[in-house]
């Protein structure tokens, strides 16, 4: 033990609360013995994933698999001692259990024989993929109506031949009391469980796909896991929070990807009042540039429908024009006065000046529009966005999931020498950190900007933060949407009013930030990373946000290998653009592997065919070493704690501090 000095007032403090943790100098020698231990013990595995974009069944699989760590184990495991369609079957039974094991005993002749082989298997798995972990943690992840039993086959082996009998009769007992597919199940979600010791999203999970509801339903029971905010998260949060221009937002996006069921199913949003002023509004109206986005195949929309979706469309897009013409002129700080669209248009000739050049509208059908006040609302619009407002304000599932990404999220994150955040950091022209102001005129950069954000965030759900300020926190959602200067957003403008009604491409460009255009220059990203305080040799940047578009040969690995982007485009609304269907990271002991993924068909596919979602694997960078847990952030707490329990130990040895049992033979 390293030698210490008597203990100052503060830390004499410190050191009776930490004593009644452990109140004797053999409750502080066994925890120091346990914490040093533990330092040995190889790295949990990390696993990335960005842009979900409510794909929740692709989500689900990628979860379920790990992004193929589950199956590069079994091939690790059993090598050439089954053959490969065995080692696809217990891969699918590991992801999908329940499912599969009805599958299985449709047809299988002799399931005794079947499940005493398999059980076999999934214990060799779990074996494995425990070996990470203390006896303890393992302990507390198992189901408590097996956990005797996973104790006994995971640490009695077959090759003991002592054992041998024991552990068969475990296993016959199982198939004999009729628990098996329940073992089955329980053991294949302990695997689950401890194949991935931590979970990071890189934002996005709201917005296109159909899901996001159920994918946060999902997170609210997985054991560890943390997100970095996205611009899509941003919006919905600022709808929760009830402004109402991100509620325009998230509406209109879910109308032009023909997406209500997060909107409906999920939280509740009452869109009747938005239908009946639609029809009623712009009833007449084809509105042909408000048709809903459908995908190659997807034919279950009748005209109908189809032409009542581009109306509701089109009415809450003309009254989120509005809204944020008003938020923009409420806060000229934020230079956004490029979204009062609504007063450059002439009514009469149906034509825009922007840039001082005019442009023909596509069409010129405005009827809530007064020209001489084109962004005051009308009595029917002002009660509509109150109706959708209290409808979002109300919404408990909805509440539920923004205070989910709340306590699990920030604007950015540093972990095991990885900086992770969703879409950039504002750089100047030179690559240098961008200053942009908050509120009350204060300005910030880089990791005290991202901080100051995250702030602002939480100050708009707080009962306790001032009117004006919470006031000014709720509008600063739309700031985050589309502001210039946002971390979130990085670009000139949002051209959403231009690619509607213009046909010409030039209006719909967005310059995308400095950072966008200077990621590949590795000095900057070693700038970026000094200021957030990264350190280490092998050091990254992780983000989503840009998809990378593989087919026109786009690489994810820039900067010479310390930026990797990992948004290749999980939404189904990208696959196209993309030619994949998204990126995740894995980051085990032995270093990272980024893996491509194919476009999941479905999970009736997984199941009955054991299709699986990865194309290929890329080894991005291997350690010299295996990693210990003693190479990461958690081993740097271990080693405080420890130095902690040192400076205990050594005040109980020359009593600064009596040992509480001897107190207690007083």
């Amino acid at each position: 033990m390293k030698s210490t000095t008597t203990p100052s007032h503060d830390d004499m403090r410190y050191l009776e609360l930490l004593s009644h943790t452990f109140p004797t100098s053999i409750d502080a020698s066994t925890e120091i013995i346990n914490l040093q231990a533990i330092l040995n013990l190889p790295k949990g595995t990390e696993h990335f994933l960005a842009d979900i974009h409510g794909e929740f069944e692709a989500f689900q699989h990628v979860l379920k698999n790990a992004s193929g760590n589950i199956k590069r184990k079994v091939n690790e495991i059993f090598g050439n001692q089954i053959r490969e369609s065995e080692k696809k079957e217990l891969c699918t039974l590991i992801y999908y259990p329940r499912q599969k094991l009805e599958l299985v005993k449709a047809k299988e002749e002799d399931i005794d024989d079947w499940y005493r082989i398999t059980i076999h298997h999934l214990v060799k798995v779990c074996r494995d993929v425990s070996s990470k972990y203390t006896r303890s943690k393992v302990r507390k992840s198992l189901p408590p109506e097996f956990s005797y039993i996973i104790q006994e086959l995971l640490h009695e082996r077959t090759e003991d031949v002592d054992k041998t009998a024991y552990v068969s009769t475990i296993i016959d007992t199982i198939i004999s009391t009729g628990s098996a597919d329940e073992f089955i199940i329980a053991i294949s979600n302990v695997i689950h469980r401890l194949a991935v010791d931590q979970l990071h999203i890189l934002g996005d999970i709201y917005d296109r796909g159909p899901g996001a509801h159920l994918i946060l339903d999902t997170m609210e029971d997985y054991h560890n896991w943390d997100i970095q905010w996205g611009n899509h998260d941003m919006l919905w949060m600022g709808a929760c929070a009830g402004n109402e221009a991100c509620i325009c937002n998230v509406i209109r996006l879910s109308l032009r990807y023909a997406n209500l069921g997060t909107l409906e199913e999920g939280y509740g949003i009452n869109l009747i009042p938005l239908a009946t002023f639609a029809i009623d509004t712009y009833g007449d109206d084809p509105c042909e540039e408000f048709l809903p986005r459908t995908l190659a195949g997807d034919d279950n929309m009748d005209e109908r429908t189809r032409m009542l979706t581009a109306r509701m469309h089109k009415a809450i897009a003309i009254l989120q024009f509005k809204i944020e013409a008003q938020m923009a002129a409420r806060h000229p700080e934020w230079d956004m006065a490029d979204r009062d669209v609504l007063h450059f248009i002439d009514y009469d000739k149906g034509t825009i000046l922007l840039n001082g050049k005019e442009y023909k509208l596509s069409s010129n059908h405005f009827p809530t529009i007064d020209p001489k006040s084109p962004t005051e609302l009308t009595d029917g619009e002002r009660t509509l966005i109150e109706r959708l407002r209290h409808s979002f304000t109300v919404s408990e599932r909805l509440h539920r999931h923004i205070a989910l990404l709340l306590r699990h999220g920030c604007m950015f994150a540093v972990i095991n020498n990885n900086l992770l955040f969703h879409a950039s950091v504002p750089l100047c022209a030179d690559g240098s950190l961008k200053e942009v102001e908050l509120y009350g005129g204060k300005r910030s950069k880089g990791q005290e900007l991202m901080h100051n954000i995250g702030m602002t965030v939480r100050a708009a759900f707080q009962n306790d933060t001032d009117a004006e300020e919470r006031a000014y926190c709720i509008d600063f959602f739309l700031y985050l949407w589309c502001g210039k200067d946002s971390p979130l957003f990085d670009k000139s403008k949002m051209a959403t009013f231009e690619r509607y009604f213009l046909a010409e491409k030039e209006t719909h460009k967005e310059e995308k930030g400095y950072y966008f255009l200077l990621r590949d220059d590795p000095s900057v990203c070693d700038r970026i990373m000094d200021a957030f305080g990264v350190e280490g040799p092998t050091r990254h940047i992780i983000n989503g946000h840009v998809p990378v578009h593989v087919r026109t040969g786009e690489n994810p690995i820039k900067a010479d290998g310390k930026l990797m982007v990992i948004d290749g485009g999980f939404s189904q609304a990208y696959h196209k653009e993309t030619g994949i269907a998204g990126y995740t990271l894995v980051y085990h002991s032995r270093g990272f592997e980024l893996v491509q993924h194919e476009p999941f068909t479905s999970t009736r596919d997984a199941i009955i065919r054991g299709t699986d979602i990865i194309g290929t694997t890329q080894i991005v960078e291997m350690s010299s070493h295996r990693m210990r847990v003693a190479d990461t952030n958690k081993g740097k707490d271990i080693r405080q704690q420890i130095a902690d329990l040192e400076r205990l130990l050594y005040a109980y040895r020359h009593g600064i501090i009596k040992e509480r049992e001897q107190i207690g033979l007083l």
